[in-house]
């Protein structure tokens, strides 16, 4: 593969007209006086042709034109403050000029603007097949080695079981060690739920479970015995259908003499255990226990364990007793043809819940991440994504906006917490600058931010630690000596609300916050919704970098359910069960409900079946990963996809309804 410059990326609406801005270029504003009007005016009047008109109204060939440049001299007029006359020059072209400037400059800024109009394409001599014709040229059974790497697992496993029936005894004898030695490690792929990978994907198009699991399956062909392995949550993005595969894997590294320890809130993981530690009772400030250790019998019968109750059975997500059905508003897209997904229509009902599923590599990413998403971003956020291949869509007016809400981080350093995210220390901040002792001392509410210079702790910059690097060692981060981790200098500290400073209010557990500002509905009605999700036991100004993926997704959906909806927002959640336990995983029901009682529509792709029998439509792809999946397998209510044989998702759902 190689990088080249987009021109789809250059100009990514081409409704807009040139003068508007239609092509993304840094560097090229086509201001009143700029180089840049002139030139592209000059070019106009040489090839016939209007700045305001849209791009995709240009007369035939000026679009090549303006991306790869014209053959004939243009004579440019300049006129500036320094600068005024005229000479030939050869119009360039937008996709020439930044390739050129890429290769040429020293300047990281310039590189990495650059850098995100450009896309990868295979190299045009090995058609990105990486190897010389020479090594391509040598061949087994009419396939070259690109050609047997590039297929799925299954299709190599059948392809190595027709070549072996096609050796004779005397290439039975050279090949028979090689051809077994392959045959298991594929069978360890497809043992972990891995069959539909080809085997040149790149690393970093794997999501974090595939990776986790080919290591697993590495590691299982490996045949060591006498090794601890540590497992966090191999389940994730593996559908139930896969998940017994796992567990088989999983035993079997078992039984070769070695000892695994998994992090893991599965049921049928936590069934198929030897042995249970369970940690809490809660989490946070209210966990930090072992609740109860030993076999899933011994987990049940203590009452103090929630984990208990929900294998016991005395506490379960039940199903909704009435389903809200689909009203005649539709988002419909037709003509989904990217990744593997094979052409396919796709009708999503507005105002409800609507679950995507299927196997792992069943395309479910594709559409909703790389389709609906960026469709909708681009019509109603005004954002700049690249779009997914489809051919049309209709009900896009049904919506105002779209929210995509994932497990990244709330922040990328300590001054990002829960606090600032969700908005509420702006007025918790105006709260303090209203004291009598604020109002004494002339401090405004920027007096209270760690932010900006005047109350934060200098020594630290607002920070509370300070990173001693370590030079061939990592960093390492210590409370500051000054302000001893509290980030305000003393003058700020002796400013009191209740008898508590800034730096205690931001100290306090979201729970304990809302008993404190029970008074103010302005900040507790925004701490309250962080105690609804679940997070009552975080701390106001935990930094953002110590905050899990579900914790991160779940102070996001706090953020936005203390915003007034207008009930035409579009919320897409991938995979929010990921890290949760059953008890939290009740909770988020609750408010993707809850987002939907207010007229929202909620997209969620999901394995998790609580989720899915919860929802009121599903639309299930596959049948199966890679290129055997990319269809609509089935949609409708659990009800109706449950009767579904084809559907794995059915299948397991058929169990639990």
């Amino acid at each position: 593969m190689k990088q080249f410059v987009d021109p789809d990326l250059i100009c990514p609406d081409k409704t807009k007209t040139l003068r508007e801005g239609a092509m993304r270029v840094t560097g090229w504003n086509l201001g009143s006086s700029s180089m840049a009007l002139m030139e592209l005016s000059a070019l106009a009047k040489a090839y016939h042709f209007s700045l305001d008109v849209p791009v995709q109204d240009l007369p035939e060939g000026i679009y090549d034109i303006l991306m790869y440049g014209a053959d004939q001299q243009v004579d440019m007029q300049y006129q500036t403050r320094s600068f005024s006359g005229s000479f030939k020059k050869t119009w360039e072209g937008y996709v020439n000029n930044l390739q050129r400037r890429y290769g040429t400059t020293t300047s990281d800024g310039v590189k990495s603007d650059i850098q995100r109009l450009m896309c990868n394409a295979p190299c045009d001599t090995c058609q990105g097949k990486r190897l010389k014709k020479e090594a391509l040229s040598v061949r087994i059974s009419g396939k070259n080695i690109w050609d047997v790497c590039d297929m799925s697992v299954d299709k190599m496993c059948d392809f190595m079981d027709d070549l072996s029936a096609k050796l004779t005894h005397t290439e039975h004898l050279i090949a028979d060690a090689i051809i077994k030695e392959i045959n298991n490690r594929l069978g360890f792929l497809r043992n972990v739920g891995l069959n539909y990978l080809t085997l040149t994907r790149t690393a970093v198009t794997l999501s974090g479970g595939e990776s986790q699991r080919i290591r697993l399956a590495t590691q299982i062909g490996s045949a060591l015995t006498g090794v601890l392995y540590i497992l966090d949550e191999p389940s994730i993005g593996l559908h139930q259908r896969d998940n017994e595969k796992l567990l088989n894997s999983l035993k079997g590294l078992r039984d070769l003499g070695n000892t695994l320890i998994v992090v893991e809130h599965d049921e049928d993981t936590m069934r198929a255990a030897d042995y249970i530690v369970d940690i809490g009772p809660k989490a946070g400030v209210h966990g930090g226990e072992v609740v109860a250790c030993g076999t899933q019998e011994d987990i049940m019968a203590e009452p103090r364990s929630i984990t208990g109750d929900y294998l016991a059975g005395r506490r379960k997500i039940e199903k909704p007793l009435i389903r809200k059905t689909p009203t005649d508003k539709w988002l419909k897209v037709y003509g989904c043809h990217q990744n593997n997904l094979k052409n396919i229509d796709v009708k999503v009902p507005v105002g409800l819940i609507t679950a995507v599923t299927g196997v792992s590599g069943s395309g479910k990413s594709s559409l909703v991440n790389e389709i609906i998403y960026p469709m909708l971003a681009n019509t109603h956020n005004g954002a700049k994504h690249v779009l997914g291949k489809y051919s049309r869509a209709d009900g896009v007016e049904y919506f105002d906006k779209v929210i995509d809400i994932d497990q990244s981080p709330i922040g990328r350093t300590p001054r990002s917490n829960p606090a600032t995210y969700t908005g509420v220390f702006n007025a918790i901040r105006d709260l303090f600058a209203m004291t009598p002792d604020a109002k004494e001392r002339g401090y405004k509410a920027g007096r209270f931010s760690f932010n900006v210079s005047g109350g934060r702790c200098e020594h630290c910059c607002g920070d509370g630690i300070i990173k001693i690097e370590m030079h061939f060692l990592p960093d390492i981060f210590v409370p500051c000596e000054v302000c001893g981790g509290k980030r305000y200098n003393r003058e700020t500290l002796e400013v009191k609300y209740k008898g508590k400073s800034i730096a205690d209010v931001l100290d306090m557990t979201v729970e304990d916050a809302c008993s404190f500002f029970s008074a103010v509905p302005t900040i507790y009605n925004k701490i309250k919704t962080l105690n609804d999700v679940g997070l009552g036991y975080i701390k106001l100004g935990q930094s953002s970098t110590t905050l899990s993926g579900g914790e991160a997704q779940r102070v996001k959906l706090a953020t936005e359910l203390a915003k007034r909806s207008t009930g035409k927002t579009c919320y897409i959640l991938d995979e929010p069960t990921t890290g949760l336990h059953t008890y939290d995983v009740d909770k988020l029901i609750k408010i993707l409900l809850q987002l939907r009682e207010g007229g929202n529509t909620v997209i969620v792709i999901e394995h998790n079946l609580d989720v899915i029998k919860t929802a009121d439509y599903i639309i299930d792809l596959g049948p199966e990963g890679g290129n055997g999946g990319g269809t609509v397998v089935c949609e409708g209510t659990p009800e109706e996809v449950a009767e579904v044989a084809e559907s794995y998702t059915g299948q397991f759902l058929k169990r639990i309804l």
